[in-house]
């Protein structure tokens, strides 16, 4: 007779204690080398950084106003120059249709979320477990590992406590974890939401990357 391993309890979860990848699995792909940024990308990436730069601006002031838009201006190129940014290359593209199924289903996992750490709110007696929960990524771009961990953040019961930027691996707690199996799930889910994000935004070679390197029990569950 088989039993379930015991829960794990989030304390009980050190980074170094933390589950590793499943054996027989392959491992991530190492970093692709950086390509050096042409002087048109580097304008491109400017450009974005002011036009993020200026709408936070705007949106703290909350008035929609010339003097507000010119102020963000010269903020934001004050911020450029004194505060250059590392540069974050986007080889990719923008692909509609992957990129509607991204957002819906991520709306859809919002509200399934909401609906799931509300019940969990609601037991009365029965404190929610939850774990820490390695998830190596496999594609380890600085903007994949940002854009991953956001959406993980923005859906409740998930957070980001640590990102190792060397290995491409998020750390996440996560409630309402009571066994494994339900890690592995977890993890599988993240995987998912990683390949969902490439599809819609990622270049050839991610996407490449990402097929070369799903677990064999998502196969045909990534599209």
């Amino acid at each position: 007779m088989s039993h379930d391993p015991p829960p794990q309890r989030p304390e009980d979860l050190s980074p170094g204690a933390l589950p590793s990848p499943r054996a027989g699995e392959p491992s991530p792909p190492e970093h692709p080398e950086d390509l050096p940024l042409t002087p048109a990308a580097r304008r491109r990436n400017q450009a974005v950084a002011m036009i993020v730069l200026v709408t936070v601006w705007v949106l703290l002031w909350g008035t929609l106003s010339w003097a507000n838009v010119l102020g963000g201006l010269v903020v934001g190129l004050v911020v450029l120059t004194v505060f250059p940014l590392p540069p974050v290359t986007f080889a990719g593209r923008v692909h509609p249709v992957p990129l509607l199924r991204f957002a819906l289903r991520f709306l859809r996992d919002l509200v399934v979320a909401s609906v799931q750490i509300a019940v969990l709110a609601l037991r009365f007696g029965h404190p929610p477990l939850g774990a820490i929960i390695a998830v190596p990524l496999r594609v380890r771009s600085d903007l994949n590992l940002t854009l991953t961990a956001e959406a993980l953040s923005l859906v409740p019961g998930s957070l980001i406590v640590e990102v190792d930027r060397d290995a491409g691996i998020l750390y996440v707690h996560v409630l309402g974890v009571r066994d494994r199996a339900e890690v592995e799930r977890f993890r599988d889910g993240v995987l998912e939401l990683e390949a969902r994000l490439i599809a819609a935004i990622g270049s050839a070679q991610e996407q490449r990357l990402i097929r070369e390197h799903t677990p064999s029990t998502l196969e045909g569950s990534s599209r």
